[in-house]
This record gives structure tokens, sequence and C-alpha cells, in this order.
């Protein structure tokens, strides 16, 4: 698989990544797995790598082979109402936060991709620029968040045709954006964001859900 990830922790630890911090439309996803030693050897085995290495369709058909070989997995989700009261980086840090707690029980260390620590989590943390490609069971967080986010924002795709959803899976392409100029943003689009600001007179904005943290109870 060209990545030989490390497998030298003795206790279980928890990888935990992130799926649509830069998108413009929808949630911001995270996913926490909690793997042991030879849980992680064996997800190595089976492919799991960085989700962006991967096609869509062979990280949908990773997605059980994960959380039946895994001690825990969570994910959690924070909405676009939430990232503008907040901002983009204090909901990822939300998400990482709910999806972390709703494990099966804490694990010993937390392993993050990226270069923020997670605040006020009572748990031991190492965060991995790259992490994806350092610790298998970061790759296996990053699958379950992707799949889980595009599942979603396919799920509405048909419901606002005119942006090209599904294509995009939300993020700023230029048809994305040529729309959000004609037709102006959503009640999922993110209006803190530059891009969803170029029309907010023609939005159907002012419709959108109060709640901030999203029903999201995908776990194990």
């Amino acid at each position: 698989m060209g990545r030989k990830y490390s497998s030298r922790r003795l206790s279980p630890s928890a990888g935990v990544d992130e799926a649509g911090r830069g998108a413009l439309f929808g949630p911001v996803v995270a996913a926490a797995v909690l793997v042991t030693p030879d849980q992680a050897q064996v997800l190595a085995r089976m492919g799991v790598r960085d989700s962006k290495q991967l096609t869509a369709g062979r990280r949908q058909a990773l997605v059980n082979p994960i959380q039946a070989s895994v001690q825990s997995w969570a994910v959690a989700a924070v909405s676009a109402v939430d990232i503008d009261a907040r901002n983009i980086l204090q909901a990822t840090l939300q998400a990482m936060t709910l999806a972390v707690q709703r494990l099966s029980h804490p694990p010993h260390l937390c392993l993050i991709d990226g270069n923020q620590r997670i605040p006020h989590l009572d748990v031991p943390q190492r965060t991995l620029v790259g992490g994806d490609q350092q610790e298998v069971s970061i790759a296996a967080a990053s699958i379950l968040a992707k799949v889980w986010r595009d599942t979603w924002i396919l799920e509405r795709a048909q419901d606002y045709p005119v942006y090209h959803l599904a294509a995009n899976k939300g993020y700023g392409t230029a048809v994305h954006r040529r729309a959000l100029l004609v037709y102006g943003p959503t009640a999922e689009h993110r209006l803190s964001f530059r891009p969803c600001q170029v029309s907010q007179t023609r939005a159907s904005a002012s419709g959108r859900l109060a709640s901030s943290v999203m029903d999201c109870t995908h776990c194990r």
C-alpha cells in the first residue's frame, strides 16, 4: 500500500480526523476510531489508508470492515449554522470532541490529524500533520468521516440541483460558485464563508434551523 503504518503502541489509542472543513455547504464531520495494536495491523492489511488516496467506491467498501474490526468508533457532525456562529476551527474541534466522547470508553491516547489539539478533552493527545498517512487509526477515521459526509451530501443533492452537489460534495468549484452568484446560498450553506456572501439577499437562509449540533448517533 506504499505506507507502513505504526503499530508500536501497547494501549488502545483513538485516531481522529475530519471531513468537510473547507467546504461551502453542509456540516463539518469528525470521526474517532479506537484500536488496539492488533486491530491496527488488521486495518493496515485490509488496505485502510488516507481517504484521499482511495476511490469513493473503495472508501464505501471499507466502512463495514472497519467498523467490525475496531474496538469502538463514532462519528459526529456540526451544522453550517454552528460553523457560522463559532467559526470553522471551533466547529471542527467541537465535532472531534463529540466523536471522542461517543466512543465506548476513553482512549489512552488520541492521535489527531493536523496541528490543533482538542481543548478541554481529558485524554492525552498527540497531533500529527499528515497523520492520516502515518497512523492507520487516523486513516480509518478519515474514511468514516468522509463517507458519512458524502452520503449526507448526496441525500440532499436532489433538493438543490443547481449547485451540482453530487459532483462537488459541497466544495467551492467553479460551477458551485457560479450557482451561488445566480441563486444565492441555501439554508445549508456556510454564510460566514466569503463565496456564500455574494447574494444573501436572494437566499433562503432565513429559514435555517436554530439547532447547531446535528443529530448524529453513529457510533459503537
